[in-house]
């Protein structure tokens, strides 16, 4: 797994920028404004998600469009999934285990 991505997204303005570009391509002054950054601070934030594969740049007259690369998320994703895996076995164990626990521990008549 690149460790890029992961130093990219680090960073919490650029985890915001990525999650506004959940919703559809914005030029640089779009992400600015709606997270209140100036803009060579966006821009400096888009160039690092940009290094790191993150976002694709496509230049209109002007105006510089950014998107979301789908790749680095489904390369996250199938790491991620490995250890879901692991997670839902020990999930399923712990609670077919407390299942057990209780039938065996259930209070009898003679108890109450």
């Amino acid at each position: 797994m690149d460790t890029t991505i992961w130093s990219a997204l680090a960073e919490s303005n650029r985890l915001r920028i990525v999650e506004l570009l959940r919703g559809g391509p914005l030029t640089v002054g779009e992400i600015a404004g709606r997270l209140q950054l100036r803009q060579p601070q966006a821009s400096k934030h888009l160039r690092i998600l940009l290094e790191a594969g993150i976002v694709e740049l496509k230049p209109e007259a002007n105006r510089r469009i950014y998107k979301l690369r789908p790749e680095p998320f489904e390369d996250m994703n199938a790491w991620l999934k490995s250890y879901r895996g692991i997670w839902d076995d020990r999930m399923r164990r712990m609670a077919a285990y407390l299942q057990d626990w209780q039938r065996t521990n259930q209070p009898t008549k003679e108890d109450e």
